[in-house]
């Protein structure tokens, strides 16, 4: 089975944010994703 991955982006982070930040969940991993979303912006 072949797993597909992307990498993380600036829209992507915003929607795990908002997401996050509405459910009260993940509050851990908005840091990550933002995190992620600009290292691969360089």
């Amino acid at each position: 089975m072949k797993i597909l991955t992307k990498k993380m982006n600036k829209a992507a982070a915003s929607r795990i944010q908002s997401h996050a930040d509405k459910t009260g969940k993940n509050q851990a991993f908005k840091a990550r994703a933002s995190s992620a979303a600009s290292k691969n912006k360089k």
